[in-house]
């Protein structure tokens, strides 16, 4: 890939240079703001590597995906995990976070994971075709399950969503974030502030239970079992997200026994789309946010285009829209 890099030091800018240059094009070092903007919009990287550090550094993520677009990875070389201006700048559309404090401290740095993150990013831009899945309809009188994958954009997306769903929901909602596990702890807590539902982490062996949130809080793709008990496995190994919101929502459509309603969020690539069409196959009500208000029309827009979602809607109007299906399920199973 051509990458371009702003970091806080030429120091910096070498050292990445020299763990990325064998796999990756360094197109550009810009030395400030005002340059990275302008490399942005005349020679546009194929993804910008940005170091978080200040407040200002995350306001300018925003002023990147609004004046001059491209991908954006987030470095956080602190030692301790700036969570809140990482979700901040994830909401503005940066696709990820990696937390590097090594790179900083000047001690031995392994770019495995930087490497990593770097290719998933590349997966991305190539069309992913999970295979097609089918599942029998059953019943029973478990809590209706509202699934949730989103991806670039997806926590603040996340928080005005929680933020607007009633305290007195009949429902459970299960939340699959593109998201390192080691931001996910800090993730839940920061949505748990803004929610009248409480937050936390999936806990490997749980049910989900109507009125409680759950995010998936691990590197690997969350599953549901016939039994219903949420799961977190390493397979299959061909998803370059961890968690994949396509191997949850598949999950769900092959083993939950009970009402669902699947809804694709903001998000870079295709990842949810197939799964998400595999809910509605099963007759599960699906939902998919429109270009309008999505901070990257990506996993919607492949939704949409293999006719996966029942309806495509603001994000404004989601929360109750969910609530009203909620009720009509309600109604449904005790006429």
């Amino acid at each position: 890939m051509k990458l371009g890099l702003m970091v806080n030091t030429p120091e910096l800018a070498q050292r990445l240079e020299r763990a990325l240059a064998p796999l990756h094009d360094i197109h550009w070092v810009a030395q400030d703001e005002a340059q990275a903007l302008r490399l942005c919009r005349d020679t546009p990287p194929e993804l910008l590597l940005l170091q978080l550090g200040t407040a200002d550094r995350v306001a300018f993520s925003r002023r990147i995906m609004d004046e001059a677009p491209c991908p954006l990875l987030l470095l956080d070389l602190a030692t301790e995990l700036n969570t809140e201006w990482a979700f901040n700048a994830l909401g503005h559309g940066a696709l990820d976070v990696v937390h590097l404090p090594e790179l900083a401290g000047g001690s031995a740095f392994n770019p495995a994971l930087l490497l990593r993150k770097i290719q998933n990013i590349a997966w991305l831009t190539t069309s992913q075709q999970p295979p097609a899945h089918r599942a029998t309809r059953t019943s029973s009188q478990r809590p209706c399950l509202i699934a949730i994958g989103a991806s670039a954009g997806g926590p603040a997306t996340l928080n005005q969503l929680l933020h607007e769903l009633p305290a007195d929901l009949d429902a459970a909602v299960v939340l699959v974030q593109h998201l390192d596990d080691k931001f996910s702890a800090g993730m839940a807590e920061w949505l748990a502030r803004e929610s009248a539902l409480p937050v936390r982490l999936v806990e490997a062996g749980e049910m989900p239970q109507a009125g409680v949130v759950l995010l998936a809080g691990r590197n690997e793709h969350l599953t549901v079992s016939r039994r219903g008990e949420l799961q977190y496995s390493p397979k299959p190994d061909e998803q370059i997200y961890r968690p994949s919101i396509d191997v949850f929502f598949h999950s769900l459509a092959e083993q939950w026994r009970g009402d669902a309603i699947g809804v694709l969020l903001t998000g870079m690539g295709r990842d949810g789309a197939h799964g998400l069409k595999a809910m509605r196959e099963r007759g599960f009500a699906t939902i998919t946010q429109d270009q309008s208000s999505s901070v990257v029309w990506g996993m919607p827009k492949a939704a949409v285009a293999i006719n996966a979602a029942d309806e495509v809607l603001p994000l404004d109007r989601i929360p109750a829209r969910l609530a009203e299906l909620c009720r009509w399920i309600a109604v449904k199973r005790n006429p």
